[in-house]
């Protein structure tokens, strides 16, 4: 297997992280996104978003979408079980995972790609031209916020946000709150308290 990634975007870490905490290594191929590598005929055949990660299979197919690249991983290396363990569990977990990705990673996204010059006439992802709107930026923004608040709610009844078990949801969080801090310079307050508390207690795992 090989993985198409690019080091410092969102998706790739939501990728690499998870491999990093189960302990798998798979060869990465760096994709250039500045260049518009990924645009490419030949990426698009492994990509139809022409976005990465794209996990490269034996048989020549790719899986070209997040989640669905963990899920497949997760079949093949089920320990630590980082989408959960019994039905429930896995129901919780893919519900926040879901939850973060919409109110959070897609808020920051919208922030970004609305505003950043590098995304003229590609607001959305794809070769299709799409104009960046201003004022979907702003509502990027007031929604990030939302979401933090959202967040240490939800952190102040739980230790980690799908459950009692560190998950594919907290990876996604984290990554979202990264990309915040650098692609559109927000941070958490330093009021949300349980929020500080998870993201300590992440950071420490991502470092053992």
């Amino acid at each position: 297997m090989k993985l198409y990634t690019c080091s410092g975007a969102p998706s790739p870490r939501r990728v690499t992280l998870f491999l990093e905490l189960k302990g798998i290594a798979i060869d990465q191929v760096e994709v250039d996104l500045r260049s518009g590598e990924h645009l490419s005929d030949e990426f698009a055949a492994k990509s139809p978003d022409c976005t990465v990660p794209v996990l490269g299979l034996e048989d020549g197919s790719c899986l070209w979408e997040t989640n669905a690249i963990r899920r497949f991983l997760e079949e093949q290396h089920p320990e630590p079980a980082l989408y959960g363990s019994g039905l429930r569990e896995r129901a919780e977990i893919n519900q926040w995972t879901d939850w973060v990705f919409t109110h959070g990673l897609l808020a920051v996204m919208e922030a970004f790609r609305n505003r950043s010059s590098g995304f003229r006439d590609h607001a959305l992802t794809g070769r299709r031209p799409v104009a960046q709107i201003s004022e979907l930026a702003v509502r990027g923004r007031e929604r990030f916020g939302h979401f933090l608040g959202d967040l240490d709610q939800r952190l102040q009844q739980t230790t980690w946000i799908g459950g009692e078990s560190l998950s594919v949801a907290d990876i996604d969080a984290l990554v979202t709150i990264d990309f915040a801090a650098r692609a559109i310079k927000l941070e958490p307050d330093s009021s949300l308290e349980s929020l500080a508390r998870w993201y300590q207690a992440m950071s420490d795992q991502i470092e053992k």
